[in-house]
């Protein structure tokens, strides 16, 4: 029994660890919605990137290519030291033929040509690159299966090393925006073994858990701020649900600025 006078904790109320525990379980699901959310939107980043270089590259080739004829007429026209050293500098802005090494870069496997490279080189329609959108139901799946696997959850770390593992072929699942492999995979999970209820932890080891999930957060802010602050990501934000639509604006704007570029041009050769 206490002793008499001894303090004696209200009844009900939870010990110091157990308050911790909760606190570092909120803070773990936190960091997973979290993380989920900034995974989101690096694969949205990355595939408006492949479509943007896909669809807009072209034009822009075209617009430094006339930027440079525009400043060469010039120059050739008035003979001007100043403007000799403009076009240089235009030309130089020009993307330059590669090389025949890295021309062929990424373009061979060891049976030969991939059959891009094939078709590229004998004049045949080459194939774009896969448009890659993550369906709703794939971005559903991707979430849930986050929340459920996600490697943070795990204290043991065989099962940690097993939630890295089925977390990165989520990843590349998702990332392709295979909704069927997604299925199959939250069919595995259900399958597999359900890792072991967790006792209380010593608070020095939560102290060290929240400490961790900290850092991790603050590299997570770090990432998702390069990904808005980039070029990709200001242009994405600006139509977050029909980026398609922005493309097609881009690209309105990218032919005006050709057309007047080659009257300019025209006018300068006195075409």
């Amino acid at each position: 029994m206490p002793e008499e006078g001894a303090p004696r904790p209200e009844d009900g109320e939870p010990r110091p660890e157990e308050r911790l525990e909760r606190a570092v379980r909120a803070a773990e699901q936190a960091l997973i919605e979290y993380e989920i959310a900034v995974e989101t939107f690096r694969v949205e980043v990355e595939n408006f990137s492949r479509l943007h270089h896909q669809r807009l590259g072209p034009m822009y080739t075209r617009l430094d290519e006339l930027d440079a004829q525009i400043a060469e007429a010039r120059a050739a026209r008035s003979g001007d030291p100043e403007d000799r050293r403009k076009a240089d500098e235009a030309r130089a802005r020009v993307m330059p033929m590669p090389a025949v090494e890295e021309l062929f870069h990424g373009w061979m496997d060891g049976d030969g040509l991939f059959p891009e490279a094939a078709a590229m080189l004998t004049d045949q329609p080459v194939r774009p690159p896969q448009r890659v959108r993550p369906s709703d139901e794939a971005r559903k799946l991707y979430r849930e299966l986050a929340r459920k696997a996600h490697p943070d959850l795990a204290q043991d770390e065989t099962e940690r090393a097993r939630r890295e593992e089925f977390i990165t072929r989520v990843n590349a699942a998702y990332g392709r925006g295979d909704e069927p492999l997604l299925r199959e995979l939250a069919e595995e999970w259900e399958a597999g073994p359900k890792p072991a209820e967790q006792g209380p932890s010593e608070s020095e080891e939560l102290y060290a858990r929240l400490e961790w999930l900290a850092q991790r957060k603050e590299l997570l802010t770090v990432v998702a701020r390069e990904l808005e602050e980039s070029a990709i990501g200001a242009m994405l934000r600006l139509a977050p649900d029909d980026p398609d639509r922005l493309l097609e604006e881009i690209a309105e704007q990218l032919l005006a600025q050709v057309a007047e570029r080659e009257r300019e041009l025209a006018e300068l050769q006195g075409q």
